[in-house]
């Protein structure tokens, strides 16, 4: 299979190199000249990893191969999909299976990624549509660390074609039809991450680390089960386990935003120094909207909100949860 990943982040590598440890021809795009020779000439992308990369591992800046792709896969941040696939339909001229790794929502339009692709792929240029989600860390799956994450499509063939182009000995893939649920799970996590790594940095220890990530799943459950996600799915994969690798880790971006702003009491000097994606603070804006359309009860994200786009303290978000009115639980 030649699969065409589009964009030469972290996680585009890592996913080109299980491609090509599977015996697949991975080509990675990109716009970045020292990262395409990088991985080219000395087989690394030193901007991310230390970790050697396959010698049949190559970077492009061109989308010619486009053209005799069986499989592209879009590796960039979710609020640039659609102007990238814009970029690479009149490339196309056969259909290709499509595969969404990003994790967040159209900037624009609130709308999940793999209804993105359906939107601005013509059916005629595609084969179906599946999201590779789940907890997962670029960083270990460079090395070969083990990793079980969901290929996810209501076309089940599809899922099932993606489960076994990825899966090896350290890459584990299922399958899951609830695309519903697990696209609001692995993005609503990252919004739980950047309030975990909030507490952490005012000086809060495990308890209340643990205590956010069990209230952030009922948050999670609660807003995925209004929009139509299955109750299940937030139990697996694609909520509680993307949320414990997301809420426990430096890997995490969101985390260790989170853990920034709450070290300096305040987002302004993250804000203005920050060069990475963090999907969780377009998502806390987003989620918050919809939640408030929906009426979902959603206090966490209400407080992440505050914080990043009204000026509130983080610790005084840490003390406005924790004045809540009592219930049960």
């Amino acid at each position: 299979m030649k699969v065409l990943i589009l964009g030469t982040g972290s996680w585009g590598t890592a996913l080109a190199k299980v491609l090509d440890d599977n015996g697949h021809e991975a080509v990675l795009y990109g716009i970045s000249r020292s990262q395409i020779d990088d991985i080219n000439h000395n087989h690394r992308n030193s901007a991310f990893f230390d970790t050697p990369l396959p010698e049949t591992l190559r970077a492009v800046d061109s989308l010619d191969d486009a053209r005799d792709a069986d499989i592209i896969l879009v590796a960039v941040p979710s609020h640039a999909c659609e102007d990238v696939l814009k970029q690479v339909m009149p490339y196309i001229e056969k259909p290709a299976l499509f595969i969404t790794v990003a994790k967040g929502f159209h900037p624009v339009w609130h709308k999940r990624l793999s209804v993105v692709l359906a939107e601005t792929i013509p059916e005629g240029k595609r084969r179906g549509i599946v999201s590779l989600i789940g907890p997962s860390h670029a960083e270990e799956v460079i090395k070969g660390l083990i990793t079980a994450i969901n290929a996810v499509s209501e076309d089940e063939e599809a899922a099932k074609e993606v489960q076994r182009l990825f899966s090896n000995r350290y890459f584990r893939v299922y399958t899951n039809t609830d695309v519903i649920g697990s696209e609001i799970g692995v993005a609503v996590k990252n919004i739980m991450a950047i309030a975990c790594g909030i507490t952490a940095g005012i000086g809060q220890g495990d308890n209340a680390r643990a205590a956010l990530m069990t209230r952030g799943l009922a948050e999670m459950t609660r807003f995925g089960m209004a929009l139509g996600g299955r109750k299940e799915t937030f139990l697996g994969l694609d909520g509680v386990g993307d949320l414990i690798v997301t809420c426990t880790s430096m890997h995490s971006r969101n985390y260790t935003a989170g853990l920034q702003v709450g070290r300096e009491r305040g987002t302004e000097k993250f804000l203005k120094e920050n060069t990475r994606t963090v999907e969780g603070i377009m998502a806390c804006k987003i989620v918050r909207e919809e939640a408030q359309r929906l009426g979902v009860d959603m206090p966490i994200t209400e407080e992440i909100y505050q914080v990043f786009f009204c000026g509130k303290d983080p610790a005084e978000s840490i003390h406005s949860l924790m004045s809540r009115e009592l219930k049960a639980e």
